[in-house]
Parts: structure tokens; sequence; C-alpha cells
């Protein structure tokens, strides 16, 4: 059976390569680099090809080479140049690129060699930070207009998430200090993989974590903090639901929970710019996250010498 081909827009070029949509075009013009085709419709479109093509220039212009080089080379030598790109950076925009490459084929087994290679090497919180987050931020905008297969979403999000746990189940399971936090998404919200992400970073500090997962409604979260006195929440918003009204949902946390810090992360918290609740706490990147958790095991290690 054929295997349909994916479409991609100019739009979605740019989005996964960096590259400008004008730049594309005068590319396309002035040397001929790419040819897009037409639907039924006369709409343009590019292959999946194209996108390999496009992905591999944006990165060799990114470390010196000019395009009217780069249009001079075939596919194959294309990719030769690509591969002896040595600079560390390079090698990361790499494989982030092998990675979109590889999701857009479907091949899964590709994807993962590349994941476990670099865990192997590097470890899963190097690997979380140059690759796999990297790469969730630029096919993102695909994921959210539709303009990739859902399957392909599917297919990623469980491959990355089997990838996390094993790291979480790999740390010392003992907590190494008293503090606890509790993590949680709001109802109708699933995305997990960057809680899951947190769930491994405040382990990794012997913080011991709650983590109720996917979809958890207001109430459920009130009833587990007060169960076990939880002082520390965390939730990570990759997206949200159709109508969900997120300052109001804030202010109900804030409001319900006032004895609770709760930090918030996630590239849906711009909607809460401006806005200042007495407790919640907005987490704008990965350095203020990783800041911000050592700033808690050092207030509880603190504490717990005073005690001793």
């Amino acid at each position: 059976m054929e295997i349909e081909e994916q479409r991609f827009s100019i739009r979605d070029l740019e989005n996964l390569s960096g590259v400008k949509a004008h730049t594309i075009r005068i590319w396309e013009q002035r040397y001929g680099f790419l040819k897009p085709r037409r639907s039924d419709t006369n709409i343009r479109y590019y292959t999946n090809e194209e996108l390999k093509k496009i992905l591999n220039a944006a990165l060799l212009t990114r470390y010196g080479f000019k395009i009217s080089q780069i249009s001079k080379m075939n596919d194959e030598q294309l990719q030769e140049k690509v591969l002896e790109l040595h600079h560390h950076e390079a090698l990361q925009d790499r494989l982030v690129n092998e990675l979109i490459t590889r999701m857009i084929d479907m091949d899964i087994s590709g994807m993962e060699e590349i994941l476990d290679h670099f865990i192997l090497t590097k470890g899963i919180q190097k690997a979380v930070n140059t690759l796999i987050f990297p790469f969730l931020e630029r096919i993102g905008i695909l994921w959210s207009t539709d303009r990739i297969h859902p399957v392909h979403e599917h297919l990623v999000s469980c491959l990355i998430r089997q990838k996390i746990i094993a790291g979480i189940e790999g740390l010392v399971n003992r907590p190494i200090t008293q503090q606890t936090a509790l993590l949680f998404l709001p109802e109708d919200e699933y995305h997990e993989l960057g809680l899951l992400y947190l769930y491994y970073l405040l382990k990794q500090r012997g913080i011991q974590v709650y983590y109720l997962g996917g979809s958890v409604p207001l109430n459920n979260i009130e009833f587990v903090v007060k169960q076990k006195n939880i002082s520390i929440l965390f939730t990570h918003l990759t997206s949200l639901p159709p109508g969900f009204n997120l300052p109001f949902y804030v202010h109900q946390l804030s409001l319900h929970l006032k004895k609770s810090s709760i930090y918030i992360s996630g590239p849906v918290i711009e909607q809460l710019s401006g806005k200042k609740y007495p407790n919640i706490h907005l987490i704008h990147s990965q350095e203020e996250l990783q800041a911000e958790i050592e700033k808690i095991f050092l207030r509880e290690s603190s504490f717990s010498q005073k005690i001793v």
C-alpha cells in the first residue's frame, strides 16, 4: 500500500527550519533550490524530501555556508556536509533535525536509536534540555494546527514518555529530604511530557513526589494537599482545552490552596502576563525552573540542618 505523502506549506517550512518564508521564496526564485508542487486546487505545497532539504540547508547556513554553494549540492552532498559539522551546537541541531524527519517518516525505531544513544552518553536531563524540548518546540506548531496527522503526535509522545519514565525509575528511590511536591494537570489537559520531566527533576533532588498526572479536578488536588499536608505544587501547561479560562482557573487555584506555593510553567502562561496572585509563581524557562527547584532543595536542607 502506498504511503500518503505529507504536504507542507511554506509557513510549515519556516516554523520547522527557522528560515523566513520570504527568504525561502528568494532561494527558490534565484537558485531554484526548492520546487514546490501544486494541489488540484492550485495551492503550493512542499513534500517530505523538500522539508529534509530545507532543514539541512538551514543548518549549513547557520554555520557559515552560503546558499549559492548549497544550491549546487545534491541531496547526498548536502547530507555529507551536515555530517561534517563538528561544532557542539551544530551536532545538537542536526540531531533535532533528524528527529523531525524521522517523525515525518514515522521511523520510530530511528528516533529511539537517536534518543537512546544520546541518553546513554549524555544522560536523560541533557537529552531533554538539548534534544527533546527543542524538538517539541519546533514541531508543536504543526500539532496545534493539525498540519500533520495526529498519529505522529501519539507515536512521538509515547516514545518520549517512555524515555523520561525510564529516567525517573533509574533514580535512587529513597527521598533525601522531607519535602514533598504534588504534580498535576487541569481537567481535560493530557500533555504530560513537561510534567513528567518535572517529576524527574524533583526526584533527582530527593524531593518526594505525588504525581496525579493529567486531567485532575480541583477538588481532588485539594483532597491530597490536605491529607498529606503538601505545601508545594507544580503544573506544566503545554496547551489548553477549547474554552478553558486560564486566568480564572489560576485564580481558583490560588483561592482554594492559599497555604500552598504553586509553580506554573509551560508555553501558555503568556496568557497570565501582567496578572499577580499571592501564592502563584510563573516559570518562564528551563533555567528558571531548575533554579526554583534548587531553592526548594536548599531551603529544605537548611531547615533539616537546624532541626539536627
